[in-house]
């Protein structure tokens, strides 16, 4: 019983993971993610040199990408790799925009809780790099 829910518990974040990226990822694609203001807001502090409507794309591929390599074994390094990276990323207008991130101390707006909730993403993450470690399987 504990090897099945083991198993299941390794199989089901590798695919909620990968549901969630390349979900979130391919809404940028289309131009209709949610997130698509903020990032725009972000892009116009750290890099106003580089096209919102290349950067979108780029992002959304990056996304993508990390939800795919999930998808394939042995893989998993590389994919938390970029994850970690990525989720550096997103927690960035929490510091550089706290107009749009915070309504008051502590109480974050929806887009500052769509930013916090990434924690939960990188402890998932990491979680699969332990249980890999743990069996070798990488």
């Amino acid at each position: 019983m504990k090897r099945s829910l083991t198993n299941f518990s390794f199989v089901f974040s590798h695919l909620a993971l990968s549901l969630v990226f390349i979900w979130f990822g391919s809404l940028k694609f289309f131009g209709i993610s949610p997130a698509n203001d903020l990032v725009r807001a972000l892009l116009e502090i750290t890099m106003p040199f580089v096209p919102f409507d290349v950067f979108i794309v780029i992002l959304g591929a990056v996304e993508v990408l990390i939800g795919i390599l999930f998808l394939i074994p042995k893989m998993e390094r590389i994919a938390i790799t970029v994850l970690i990276f990525h989720m550096f990323t997103t927690i960035l207008p929490l510091f550089m925009l706290p107009a749009i991130s915070w309504q008051g101390f502590l109480l974050p707006t929806l887009e500052g809780q769509y930013m916090i909730k990434n924690v939960v993403l990188v402890a998932l993450a990491i979680g699969i790099l332990v249980d890999i470690k743990k069996t070798h399987r990488v």
